[in-house]
């Protein structure tokens, strides 16, 4: 009499586990792993997962059960036993002996890329990005050997589950070095040993005492293991592998190939999807440690929250320079790979994971070193950065500040190599000149070292910075500006929350319409006066040029009201008196 299971799987590989694992765990009572060899791929999986293996059993036939009560069971004849069951999956796969690796070579029996036991206590490169790779580390980890996994190119998320969870392993308990990004260029023989070139300033050259190639493997083809026609027919004998014109239509990924499956031959199931690729390469700490290594070029030294969506960061670069004129702008940057504080959904994240998301910030300013004096940025190491949270809306799911929300003092980080920009003081050359700052929000960031650059140089005349933001809370460094008012007669510090109870609602454009700077004793003039716009692009209000006519937004903005006046736009082509940040 066949015994009776609900799926036979052919084949002990990583596939083949994490099909068995999986579908016991979504309600299948009995799997049963027919392997040709002594062993499964993992072989610490079958315990504790209650694994039902026969070892040592070649299938020979799969056919489809005619008759009363048996329709849509298959049959699965071994070398030992007949199978009863309702589906069939083909986990075994043949590796291609003609596969030679693509770099050159020397022709010695210490490299190798067909099966290979080294058997204990040695030095072995596995080079391979697939399960196969993962199924050899772990064989010679398991054996006693000290293994380095050249993995380059490798996306975790499109290995079988039980391959990924192997990888977590061998990272976590330090069984293997992996190098996720690393793949030789050549393997040149010295003294008699496999010297591997990686030709990378991530990776040195290593000597091993082997080197092993996970050659690629394709899927088994029904004739493989005598599948019948009648057996495809039922839709329920799968194969793991990549589909292919010369494959059955029931041919899938290792990764996915349980699910499709499941849902074919087992709707009764409530199976569980496998988690998002971006959720599952973010478990794989190794990777995510590479990638920050290869691209992240300066550490974070100071990190305080004015509130939860609101900080100040200074940013030390490993190398380079950091100088720069007060109101420029530098590139910060972060990983897709790193983890976002709220739950919106990224739509870059899954096809950009290893890249970095840059954005331009303007550099912002201590505005007092530790003795109380005025800061001359210049003479430090590091750029200090005002920033917002920005909150996902219907619209706009934003990549970098809810990924760096999550950063703190030590983090690491991208700083770009320039700062640029010509948002600068450069303009002003009259030391008695009346300088307005209008912003919005973190847009006073370069103007609080413009403020300072005035101020340290002993400019005369009136310097006035105002700042429209929605609360109290959200004016970052309202008390330095509060110093710099009580020391410097000259300089005054506007700020205007606009949805704080008990306070008037009013915008700088207000200030313009109402008098507000000659109740300060201040007379702003087109000939004398530098007035810098940095914020909101509806405070500033650019005019779009239509056929020669320049054209203001509505409601009128900043430039518009001074326009009006007599003050004129700087343009690159044409020096002003109004200066506008343009990245924004």
């Amino acid at each position: 009499m066949a015994a009776t299971y609900d799926l036979v799987i052919v084949g002990g590989s990583a596939g083949g586990l994490s099909v068995a694992i999986s579908s016991l765990r979504s309600g299948l009572d009995r799997v049963r792993i027919v392997e040709s060899d002594n062993e499964v791929a993992f072989p610490h999986l079958v315990g504790p997962n209650q694994l039902d293996v026969g070892f040592g059993e070649t299938v020979t036939s799969v056919d489809a059960i005619a008759g009363r009560g048996d329709a849509g069971m298959l049959v699965v004849n071994t070398n030992r036993l007949s199978y009863r069951t309702r589906a069939v999956l083909v986990a075994d796969r043949h590796s291609d002996q003609t596969w030679r690796p693509d770099i050159p070579l020397t022709d010695t029996e210490r490299v190798h890329w067909i099966r290979f036991d080294p058997g204990t206590d040695h030095d072995i490169l596995v080079v391979g990005a697939s399960d196969h790779a993962v199924e050899l580390t772990a064989r010679y980890a398991a054996g006693g050997n000290r293994v380095v996994l050249a993995a380059g190119g490798m996306d975790p998320s499109k290995l079988s589950p039980a391959g990924e969870s192997v990888l977590r392993r061998l990272e976590h308990d330090r069984q293997a070095t992996l190098l996720y990004r690393s793949t030789p260029r050549e393997i040149v023989l010295a003294d008699g040993f496999p010297m591997a070139f990686f030709g990378d300033r991530r990776t040195p050259d290593l000597q091993f005492d082997h080197v092993v190639y996970a050659a690629p493997r394709t899927a088994f083809r029904p004739a493989d293991v005598g599948v019948s026609e009648a057996a495809l027919a039922t839709g329920c004998v799968w194969f793991i592998g990549d589909p292919a014109n010369d494959r059955p239509a029931t041919t899938a990924p290792g990764w996915r190939v349980g699910i499709a499956l499941a849902h074919a031959c087992f709707p009764e199931l409530d199976v569980a999807p496998l988690p998002s690729p971006l959720t599952r390469r973010t478990r794989h700490t190794g990777a995510i440690e590479e990638l920050r290594s290869e691209h992240y070029n300066a550490t974070i030294t100071y990190f305080e929250h004015s509130h939860s969506d609101l900080w100040v960061l200074r940013v030390k670069p490993d190398n380079g320079d950091t100088s720069y004129l007060p109101g420029q702008y530098a590139s910060l940057g972060l990983g897709f790979w790193e983890n976002r504080i709220d739950d919106a959904d990224d739509p870059e994240a899954e096809s950009r994971w290893d890249k970095l998301i840059r954005r331009s910030y303007s550099i912002s300013s201590r505005m007092f070193d530790e003795y109380g004096y005025l800061t001359d940025e210049n003479g430090l190491d590091e750029l200090e950065f005002y920033i917002v949270l920005v909150p996902p809306t219907d619209d706009n799911t934003p990549a970098l500040t809810p990924r760096l929300a999550l950063k703190t003092v030590g983090d690491r980080i991208y700083l770009g190599p320039k700062v640029a920009g010509r948002y600068t003081l450069n303009g002003v050359k009259d030391p008695y000149a009346e300088i307005v700052f209008f912003s919005t929000g973190t847009g006073e960031a370069p103007h609080n070292g413009m403020v300072v650059e005035l101020l340290r140089k002993g400019h005369r005349g009136p310097i006035i910075s105002a700042v429209t933001v929605r609360q109290s809370a959200d004016l970052g460094y309202v008390d330095k500006h509060r110093q710099l008012a009580e020391r410097h007669w000259n300089y005054h510090y506007l700020p205007m929350p606009t949805r704080e109870p008990g306070i008037p609602k009013r915008y700088l454009q207000d200030l313009l319409r109402d008098g507000d700077f000659q109740r300060l004793g201040v007379k702003l003039s087109p000939e004398t006066s530098h007035i810098f716009l940095c914020g909101n692009p509806a405070m500033i209000g650019l005019p779009e040029d239509n056929d020669g006519e320049l054209v203001f937004p509505k409601p009128a903005g900043v430039v518009e009201l001074l326009t009006m006046q007599g003050f004129t736009l700087d343009l690159r082509n044409a020096p002003g008196n109004i200066h506008y940040e343009e990245y924004w």
